[in-house]
């Protein structure tokens, strides 16, 4: 059965451990290269991480974009939202499509 698991700093995640998630609580970029990688190889279908945390990991982060799984997920932290995420589905939409139709360029 595969698992969910939630990674970023300790005040953005713990609350999803009320909800039945694994979470991993990490800052250092090596770190938390290291704990996707063996995250994304082991029963985990799902990987919520921070905007920030996937910021500092991006390479690692695009590694598994084109894989069935896991699904990366960033989300925001305390700090609030970065755009990343819709970045991101901006990106994959240009890769379906051949071009930006979300926002014509802009």
């Amino acid at each position: 059965m595969y698992k969910i698991a939630v990674m970023g700093d300790r005040d953005s995640i713990y609350g999803f451990a009320a909800l039945g998630l694994e979470v991993f609580p990490v800052t250092e970029p090596a770190q938390a290269a290291r704990q996707l990688r063996s995250l994304a190889e082991g029963q985990y279908a799902v990987i919520y991480i921070t905007e920030a945390l996937a910021a500092q990991v991006e390479a690692e982060v695009d590694r598994y974009r084109a894989s069935r799984l896991p699904a990366i997920i960033p989300i925001p932290g305390v700090a609030g939202n970065t755009g990343m995420g819709i970045l991101n589905v901006k990106k994959s939409v240009e890769q379906a499509v051949g071009s930006d139709i979300i926002f014509n360029g802009n």
